[in-house]
């Protein structure tokens, strides 16, 4: 089942997508909600972020090549985790499907994408074991970790790297029927195939990391974790529009622009 957050005359509400329609819903997206009877054509609605995060996870180097070339960047030797990390980031940097990512004015041109599993927690856990940490995840969606690597490398924390405005797309809806072992993620910049890469190909799984996180921190409906991206990404620059698609889920696309 998909599920979106839309605006439709006037109005915000939960729907599922059904087809080239969705299907208007009362309630939130936790909730047991009804269908109003109601359903909008998808080409006609305006996308929100799926949901605000009560916590904004996200993890640390995930996959091999990306740690490769992040440490290739940043002038020195690789060091390949050897346990899940986790970090945190900002609903500020939220924005939804088809919204304008901003580059700032006096950002470079080390501006990059980075095409990203997201697991929504839909059940609260602690001390859950790997085995049963699946049974925590409401859904997934897609989110895109824009990046300003020369930040990334000169500031002491990622608060202006990760976290500026528009930096987090995240979208176009939550798939709750996933397959994550077939799935594959894939970067499109202004149609042209950039990376593609088996998204489930990650050092620490999505259990892994909701199990070993559980064991310090309570996990609440509504958290999310950014799971991570594969290999080196290409620089974007305003005009170009960027899209994230993982089999099974969908697609994810924004325009860069320039901050005004």
């Amino acid at each position: 089942m998909r599920w979106a957050k839309i605006e439709w005359q006037g109005a915000v509400s939960y729907g599922i997508v059904e087809g080239d329609r969705i299907a208007l819903v009362e309630g939130g997206l936790f909730d047991v909600g009804q269908r109003t009877g109601r359903t909008a054509p998808l080409n006609e609605v305006k996308f929100h972020v799926p949901l605000i995060p009560r916590t904004f996870y996200a993890a640390g180097m995930n996959y091999v090549d990306h740690v490769i070339e992040q440490a290739k960047i940043a002038g020195r030797e690789p060091n390949i985790p050897a346990k899940p990390d986790i970090g945190y980031r900002a609903n500020n940097a939220l924005i939804a499907h088809n919204e304008a990512i901003v580059k700032p004015k006096d950002s470079t041109e080390k501006f990059q994408y980075e095409g990203e599993l997201v697991a929504i927690i839909g059940k609260q856990v602690k001390h859950v074991s790997e085995a049963d940490a699946l049974d925590s995840v409401f859904g997934y969606t897609i989110g895109n970790d824009v990046s300003e690597r020369t930040w990334q490398n000169s500031d002491r924390t990622l608060w202006r790297a990760k976290n500026t405005d528009t930096f987090k797309p995240m979208g176009p809806w939550i798939e709750t029927d996933v397959d994550l072992e077939p799935m594959r993620t894939t970067v499109r910049l202004n149609g042209r195939e950039v990376i593609s890469f088996d998204t489930n190909n990650m050092l620490f799984g999505v259990a892994r990391y909701i199990s070993a996180m559980s064991q310090y921190l309570t996990l609440y409906p509504g958290d999310v974790i950014w799971m991570g991206t594969e290999g080196r990404a290409e620089n974007m620059v305003p005009g170009d529009v960027c899209e994230i698609e993982i089999d099974g889920i969908g697609s994810l696309s924004n325009p860069i622009v320039a901050e005004d």
